[in-house]
């Protein structure tokens, strides 16, 4: 059996997230029947994680068992026949047996974009998050500053339906390197990189980040908030619009 590598892109906006579901359109299931198509060979890919219904990604991994003898650079031609076009696929390769898309991953870095401007340009509605109304980007970009580095956090993290699985049944307790905002030209974009995150992680601290911005709450807050371990104790859960999954590192 090979260990077969996937690096893919994908404008999630039309699809009910990564993972597989009855009666859905997902990522998963639409790379899983194009690798079907192409091998014959019955696979469900496993994904560096699951990204949410309407979120996007500039460079999801995922890995698989072939028995198929195609080579990647023909695997990856034959794959972009058939997948839709709202899915590439970047890269395939050909990876160590050991190596698995989620367990092998070192760290994570997502993008949220929020479109400041007043009318948001018809083209950009299924990629931004729309808030054109008066914020303190300033405090906003203090109070990001505050969860970086190794903390519990449970009050940024949605109940998961997949709760129990392993990598979500161990703790909350997540490594964050860098976590910033920073305007470019129409957008205001939040970058966050860390060792991994829960469920409605990012778009929970982009819900609290914007109650710091409106002077709902104070950029301290933030600690306060993580201290507190529990969900309530945080803003709402941002939009999947505006969130990409930029980057695994290995």
């Amino acid at each position: 059996m090979r260990n077969i590598k996937i690096t893919l892109a994908y404008d999630g906006a039309d699809f009910s997230g990564w993972q597989v579901q009855p009666g859905a359109e997902t990522i998963q299931g639409s790379l899983a029947f194009a690798i079907g198509r192409v091998t014959g060979e019955k696979v469900l890919p496993q994904g560096s994680g699951r990204t949410d219904a309407g979120v996007h990604a500039l460079a999801q991994v995922a890995t698989l068992a072939l028995e198929s003898p195609i080579p990647a650079e023909n695997l990856l031609i034959a794959l972009n026949d058939v997948l839709p076009s709202s899915i590439r696929v970047l890269e395939v390769s050909e990876a160590d047996s050991r190596f698995h898309a989620r367990k092998s991953a070192k760290a994570k870095t997502y993008r949220y974009r929020m479109y400041r401007e007043a009318i948001c340009p018809p083209f950009l509605a299924r990629y931004v998050w729309h808030h054109p109304y008066p914020i303190d980007e300033t405090a906003m970009a203090e109070a990001a500053r505050l969860v970086i580095g190794e903390h519990d956090f449970t009050s940024f993290a949605a109940v998961d339906p997949e709760r129990g699985r392993e990598e979500d049944a161990v703790s909350n307790v997540r490594e964050i390197f860098l976590s910033s905002w920073e305007r470019n030209t129409d957008e205001f974009i939040y970058t966050v990189r860390g060792s991994g995150f829960l469920h409605h992680m990012v778009r929970n601290l982009v819900g609290t980040f914007l109650l710091v911005g409106k002077g709902s709450l104070r950029p301290e807050d933030v600690t306060r908030i993580l201290s507190a371990r529990n969900r309530s104790a945080a803003g709402a859960t941002a939009p999947a619009t505006g969130l990409y999954l930029v980057d695994v590192e290995y």
